[in-house]
């Protein structure tokens, strides 16, 4: 069955190969089909131009659409990279590392590497050395979570 579909479409094989891929790129988007499905959509162009070239065998196809599909996903994902603009404020979603190098007095005292301060109107926590409560300290940096912050001495 699936061979006579294949035959009486012909060039349009293509195509509709190419049409399926696009589809795809719609239902599940990950900006991967889409390149490999305008590859599709090209051969399918050529094909029909072509069709009855002595050359133009279906393994020159296939192999036309394999070195056309990685030469089409390179150059989509130069496109998408160069589209990525570099971000004016790195650090916006990123509350922890925005606190480091500010300075801070110890809300409560760190005991067993853990205790708290106060960085505007929010109470953070901290992990270093030991220290008393009001001492002062520096935010050195910050966990992966950006839930707590890790201080040193002043």
């Amino acid at each position: 069955m699936i061979d006579r579909i294949v035959l009486e479409l012909g060039p349009w094989n293509w195509m509709v190969l190419g049409f399926v891929l696009l589809v795809m790129e719609i239902i599940a988007p990950g900006v991967f089909m889409l390149w490999i499905g305008i590859a599709a959509l090209i051969i399918g162009a050529v094909s029909l131009l072509i069709w009855d070239a002595a050359v133009w065998t279906w393994q020159a196809q296939v192999l036309a659409f394999l070195v056309l599909a990685l030469v089409s996903a390179f150059i989509g994902r130069r496109v998408a990279t160069a589209r990525i603009a570099t971000d004016d404020q790195p650090l916006l979603n990123r509350r922890g590392a925005q606190m480091v190098g500010r300075m801070a007095t110890l809300a409560e005292p760190i005991k067993d590497g853990r205790g708290r301060i106060k960085l505007g109107d929010t109470l953070w926590r901290v992990s270093g050395p030991d220290l008393p409560a009001g001492t002062q300290v520096r935010v050195t940096g910050s966990a992966d979570t950006d839930l707590e912050l890790t201080v040193e001495p002043v």
